[in-house]
């Protein structure tokens, strides 16, 4: 077979694999909804994501609002998709024993409303303010989506596939956002206007989507609710926020993977509010080039490396998953060092390659991860645990990230990139942290092997 006909076979087959005939049989009617959803709402969502939005209100708004507020702004935009996440108790303690279609719907719709209001923003200090309302209100709301959208994916599909089902669908959202930075990026580098008509367009896509979702059902969903409601203490937990952090309490394991996942990923999230900022301001790069390197070029290889991570997901425990995964971050950070330290941007573009093969993996692990810890009945507690700490450490991580990176260029111009031998000193103590944890989890699993 020629070269050009086994390329073509393997995009056929590709293709395929993402149609419902390709799902267990009584996951297909779940899975078609599913897809299409997913392939929608992350058009709206896209429009407010983190590297997206901090690159928008880097150019949109220099020299129009004072640079200390600005990069304070850029550092509160690239963390809002994460530091939302600690809201995360909130909806796991609202949706107890309520309807989790419905719900997920309702809080899709308020993310719609408030992206569209991002197109009044005019350009000065207030229209900064409302680019970061609708930011963070959205995001607020797409914690819950997260969080609840997992309790779905566990009751609707086994456990052998979830990993392939959920790759499927993070390709087609990656797909979108991909596009939609690229759309962003070569819009606003024409017309600095255009942002008027763009985030009113993606809201009107997210619109479609959660009215697609709607129409979804959830295996086993009565059942669940009743389980729910005489838990009673579930209701009380709003009230409560530490309450969803009991499985770390119960959880041994499950609390030592969350501590070096908070370790790992705090060096990830100190990333890229300063490489946006280097980027503007050192580097000289625009609207399109700082979308290329911060979203369209990870979010776009993202496809291509998901099928594998899928896969290895598919057979692992989530710690050895962590365990290979980590190095891709690990890869991704060390060009980023290089291109600051050597005074090197075109480091920057393999950086960007790196990390979208970096995001695939961590997209299915966050997502996914706590399925291989929790019982079916604290799915939701656990991801909220996973969401909360993810969301504490936005909190943090890319403030504290910009006032090392404006320190250090205070004390000597160029030095600011000193901020991420930091974040990777943080990757390599994950790395340590996992395989520890997988040494630990695999004597446990022999022992109990192991006949009396």
């Amino acid at each position: 077979m020629s070269p050009v006909a086994t390329a073509i076979n393997t995009v056929n087959r590709a293709i395929g694999s993402f149609h419902p005939a390709a799902m267990p049989r009584l996951s297909r009617a779940h899975y078609r909804r599913e897809i299409l959803a997913w392939t929608l709402l992350p058009i709206m969502i896209g429009a407010v994501e983190g590297g997206v939005v901090s690159v928008i209100a880097k150019n949109m708004f220099a020299g129009q609002v004072p640079n200390g507020w600005l990069n304070a702004s850029v550092a509160v935009l690239a963390g809002a998709p994460t530091f939302a996440n600690v809201t995360s108790f909130l909806w796991a303690a609202l949706s107890h024993g309520r309807d989790k279609i419905r719900f997920l719907v309702v809080l899709q719709l308020l993310a719609v409303l408030l992206v569209a209001q991002a197109a009044f923003a005019p350009r000065d200090g207030v229209g900064l303010a409302m680019i970061i309302l609708a930011t963070v209100g959205a995001r607020v709301c797409w914690s819950g989506v997260v969080t609840l959208r997992s309790t779905v994916w566990g009751a609707n599909y086994p456990r052998p596939v979830l990993a392939r089902m959920a790759g499927k669908l993070a390709t087609a959202q990656a797909l979108m956002l991909g596009v939609v930075s690229l759309v962003f990026g070569l819009s606003m580098r024409a017309n600095e206007m255009s942002y008027h008509a763009l985030f009113p367009l993606a809201a009107g896509f997210g619109l479609v989507g959660a009215l697609v979702y709607g129409r979804m059902r959830m295996r086993g969903h009565a059942a669940l609710l009743n389980d729910e409601r005489r838990q009673s203490e579930g209701r009380s937990a709003v009230l409560r926020p530490l309450h969803v952090l009991d499985a770390l309490r119960s959880d041994r394991m499950f609390r030592r993977y969350m501590i070096t996942m908070f370790v790992f990923g705090t060096g990830n999230l100190m990333m890229t509010a300063p490489v946006v900022i280097m980027m503007h301001d050192r580097f000289g790069f625009g609207y399109l080039g700082g979308m290329l390197i911060i979203s369209s070029i990870p979010i776009l290889l993202m496809p291509l490396a998901l099928p594998l991570w899928s896969r290895l997901l598919d057979r692992v425990h989530i710690v050895r998953f962590r365990m290979y995964h980590v190095w891709a971050f690990i890869a991704a950070n060390l060009a980023v060092l290089a291109a600051a330290m050597l005074d090197t941007p075109a480091l920057l573009w393999p950086a960007a390659a790196l990390k979208g093969v970096a995001f695939a993996g961590g997209v299915l692990g966050w997502n996914l991860g706590h399925h291989d810890f929790a019982p079916p009945e604290l799915a939701s507690q656990y991801m909220g645990v996973h969401v909360t700490l993810t969301g504490i450490r936005g909190l943090f991580a890319p403030a504290l990230a910009v006032a090392i990176y404006v320190s250090l260029e205070a004390w000597r111009p160029d030095a600011g990139g000193g901020v991420f031998a930091l974040c990777l000193f943080l990757n390599l103590l994950g790395a340590v942290g996992f395989a520890r944890l997988n040494r630990k989890i695999e004597r446990n699993a022999a022992a109990t092997a192991t006949p009396a």
